[in-house]
């Protein structure tokens, strides 16, 4: 029976949301596209009518994720905190932490993406930039600082959650009280640099 073209773009687009998580929980690497398709709720065969390859699909379930990722940040807005302390409460929380597969692709490519198709790692940089610009936005002038300045503090603070969240990860299993550590000194610290805001205290 022939799918029309809504059926067509609904399967790739679920295609996508499956590999999307799938990668962010277990990597590129590790997980086929067997696998993808019946978590999407497909058959296998029929994956090559949407994806020349599996490197074709990683390029943009990357690029979705961070679409997902950044669409979070406008709710952050309305919240008490502001929406810098809003955001790393948010990207600093247990829940992030435990939930890779819902996550921030940063913190889940990072280690890997430098290995995977030059089309990924387009994609990723895109992505790292974007976040770059909508966290240089959301941080307070600072007197006399500059564009210069404020870039820098933006990929200062976006570079220590990226590494940060990656130690509270590898570290919760064995050791859950460190990586909690991990995670408030980071909310105090990085609230600091983004003058003020986080949850200044334990």
């Amino acid at each position: 029976m022939k799918v029309s073209k809504e059926k067509a773009a609904e399967n790739r687009a679920a295609i996508v949301k499956a590999a999307g998580r799938l990668f962010r929980e277990r990597g590129f690497d590790k997980v086929g596209v067997a696998e993808i398709t019946k978590a999407a709720g497909l058959t296998h065969g029929g994956f090559y009518g949407h994806f020349a390859s599996k490197d074709a699909l990683a390029a943009e379930a990357c690029e979705a994720a961070f679409a997902e990722s950044l669409g979070r940040l406008p709710a952050d807005e309305a919240s008490p905190e502001g929406a810098l302390g809003a955001f790393l409460t948010r990207y600093l929380s247990d829940r992030h932490r435990d939930r890779p597969d819902a996550g921030c692709p940063m913190a889940a490519f990072a280690g890997e993406v430098a290995r995977q198709d030059p089309a990924v790692q387009e994609r990723f940089g895109a992505g790292v930039e974007r976040f770059f610009a909508a966290l240089e936005k959301r941080l307070p002038e600072r007197d006399g600082e500059g564009d210069a300045g404020r870039r820098d503090r933006a990929i200062a603070i976006v570079s220590a959650l990226v590494g940060g969240m990656a130690l509270a990860r590898a570290t919760a299993p064995t050791d859950p009280d460190r990586s909690a550590e991990i995670l408030a000194a980071l909310r105090r610290q990085l609230g600091i640099l983004g003058d003020g805001v986080g949850d200044g205290g334990a």
